[in-house]
């Protein structure tokens, strides 16, 4: 299944570049909806994986930029055959006095988002078909101090996959929902550092955490197999740290 149209938010960096750049590697188009629609910005992408990536600017809590975006992204390729929902944002602090602008804003970004994506993509999928993979999190699954409002949206994700498979199914979507534990990435490559680090290694029965790379392998596997009956999990992948006793 190789020659899809996907659309991957969150792009410029760390796992959502990973994953343009992955299934651009696997023939695929791109389009890579990032804030400043520079699409990758770890570095240049090779000419060959350039040619097939479409960026464009796009800011996910904004209904009417995401229904432009795909509309862009149908127009330059002719059509959208998948979506990566990859954007997201990690805010922590207290539960006690955690401010409730906060916790809007990342289920805004976290759930919100997600949600309105997927909707404005069903309109080009419905005709045809497709795949929509959702990036959550292992936290959806885990009391985390600190991190109620994380947490809630990723559990948020899950439920939205859920629904949404079911519901779309009829209509040859699916809808699946990734979910990443300790991924190590250019974007938190400090606070991997020291006491996390030392952490991991001893807590992630696989040695410590995952890379981008592990991510975006799993997603473009998933855009690359037909699969019908998959649709609606979760799928873990967390070096097996979430049912480690």
């Amino acid at each position: 299944m190789s020659g899809q149209v996907i659309a991957v938010t969150g792009a410029s960096r760390g796992i959502g570049a990973a994953i343009a750049l992955e299934l651009a590697r696997r023939g695929h188009t791109v389009g890579c909806l990032t804030r400043r629609g520079a699409g990758v910005e770890t570095g240049p992408p090779a000419p060959e994986l350039a040619a097939r990536m479409v960026n464009i600017a796009c800011d996910v809590t904004d209904e009417a930029a995401l229904r432009s975006a795909f509309a862009a992204l149908a127009g330059r390729a002719g059509r959208i055959d998948g979506l990566v929902n990859n954007a997201g944002i990690h805010l922590d602090g207290r539960s006690a006095e955690l401010p409730t602008g906060v916790y809007d804003q990342v289920m805004a970004t976290n759930a919100r988002a997600v949600f309105v994506a997927c909707r404005e993509a069903h309109r080009h999928l419905a005709a045809r078909g497709g795949t929509i993979v959702n990036i959550g999190s292992f936290f959806d699954k885990l009391g985390v101090k600190r991190n109620l409002a994380y947490c809630a949206s990723k559990a948020a994700v899950g439920a939205i996959t859920r629904c949404l498979a079911v519901e779309w199914a009829p209509q040859k979507i699916r809808v699946l929902d990734v979910a990443p534990g300790y991924i190590a990435t250019e974007l938190n490559a400090e606070a991997m550092q020291g006491k996390l680090k030392a952490f991991l290694e001893a807590r992630v029965p696989t040695g410590g955490p995952g890379t981008a790379q592990d991510v975006a392998r799993l997603v473009a596997a998933l855009f690359g197999e037909d699969v019908p009956f998959l649709t609606g999990e979760t799928i873990y992948l967390d070096g097996g740290q979430g049912m480690a006793h």
